[in-house]
């Protein structure tokens, strides 16, 4: 198993016998780390089920206190030995030899005063209170639509606001919650701020006036760009995009993940999922791309060096995981494996000391290659293949606190 995608590109897997044991020794390691989360996580649950935080040791359980041995108060006329309420007795009137009937005090009144509602602040609001906002007043989130139904809506099926802005592709369902409790979004032109709100698939649902669309079914295309293509859906100016070679693959509304430079070929992944779609584009995740590079003349080794020790260009510096000459008899030819997203990273990094890069092919994304996809055609991904792509590199996730939305039309 080669240590780096990169080796593999270039050549460098190790084959054979070699190539087993490594195979053991990662397949070993990896069962070593999978056992030690899984204690760790473990042994947090526990420690949070009894109360345990990690920074204060386990209280020690306190001897239960002896019971007082109560004595026996003597019976009187007013307290009955069986603990029954006090009877107040009226004296015999004359002449009447048998007993009043006795007279027990009516019960209080404990009924509680109602008290007047409280008023909450919207930064108050947690993922399981029942209560939305809209203005000043606090409704109830579990209550129906407050809109009226049109007819042949009596039956329409109502479901959270959050699960509506991420059934739409935005994101998932976490951030969309965030996004509804920070009142970035309106249900029928009014901002709505608890996540749990029922909605029909008939309201208008917006985030920031971008108008949101329920997803049916999610589409995962990889593409083998062609060069003269935009990467974009739609271009003003008429030009050729990536969209018209996908004319006839899907009826559902793809966009692309990442972009490519209009001279820039290679794998090119679109789809509807919102949610991965953040993911591979999130610099916290560094998902790594292998470009296949031609330059104008051959690449020195001071620059060589120069590329792989970092470069300080003009929006800031930038470091290369992996350069290597594809063909040691032409220097000018290499390969560059990098997980900076930034615009037209690799052409400045080139242009920066001097030289023009002839043509510029992107090889890998995450673990997509364009084997068996001829240039400006495209394939579904296989199952397993999303799978791999939803949960790469997840050692690597950092907390998220700016939510940014993908650009849909992007």
């Amino acid at each position: 198993m080669a240590k780096h995608a990169f080796d593999k590109f270039m050549g460098n897997e190790p084959k054979g016998a070699k190539k087993k044991e490594m195979f053991k020794v990662e397949k070993r390691n990896a069962k070593k780390a999978a056992q030690a989360q899984g204690e760790k996580i473990r042994r947090e649950k526990w420690e949070k089920q009894h109360g345990i935080t990690p920074t204060t040791p386990a209280p020690k359980a306190e001897r239960p206190a002896k019971p007082t041995r109560k004595t026996e108060v003597p019976p009187t006329e007013n307290r009955p030995r069986f603990g029954k309420r006090p009877i107040n007795r009226k004296p015999l009137e004359e002449g009447n030899t048998t007993p009043n009937a006795t007279t027990i005090p009516p019960k209080e009144n404990n009924k509680k005063t109602e008290e007047a509602p409280k008023k909450f602040s919207k930064k108050y609001v947690t993922s399981n209170s029942d209560k939305y906002f809209k203005g000043d007043q606090v409704l109830n989130a579990s209550a129906p639509n407050p809109r009226k139904k049109k007819e042949g809506e009596e039956d329409a099926e109502e479901i959270p606001l959050n699960k509506f802005v991420a059934h739409a592709g935005v994101c998932g369902r976490r951030e969309a919650a965030q996004m509804v409790k920070d009142g970035l979004v309106t249900v029928n032109g009014d901002i709505v701020y608890e996540p749990g709100y029922k909605v029909l698939k008939t309201d208008e649902v917006q985030i920031k006036g971008q108008k949101l669309f329920l997803k049916k079914n999610l589409v995962y295309l990889l593409l083998n760009k062609p060069k003269d293509y935009i990467t974009t859906s739609n271009d003003p100016e008429g030009r050729k995009t990536v969209m018209d070679l996908l004319k006839d693959a899907t009826k559902e509304r793809i966009y692309p993940v990442g972009r490519l430079d209009r001279n820039t070929t290679g794998v090119l992944l679109l789809t509807n999922d919102g949610e991965l779609a953040q993911k591979l584009t999130h610099p916290g995740y560094q998902i790594k791309k292998v470009y296949a590079v031609k330059l104008d003349k051959p690449l020195t080794k001071k620059d060589f060096e120069s590329i792989l020790s970092g470069l300080t260009l003009e929006d800031g510096s930038v470091q290369v995981d992996m350069l290597a000459y594809a063909d040691n008899k032409d220097k000018t030819q290499l390969g560059i494996e990098i997980h900076s997203g930034r615009n037209r990273i690799v052409r400045r990094i080139f242009e920066h000391l001097g030289y023009e890069v002839k043509t510029l092919d992107r090889v890998m994304f995450a673990n997509l290659t364009k084997k068996n996809v001829e240039r400006g055609t495209w394939r579904f991904l296989q199952p397993n293949e999303v799978r791999l792509l939803k949960h790469m590199n997840q050692s690597f996730l950092k907390k998220i606190k700016d939510i940014e939305i993908p650009d849909l039309d992007a």
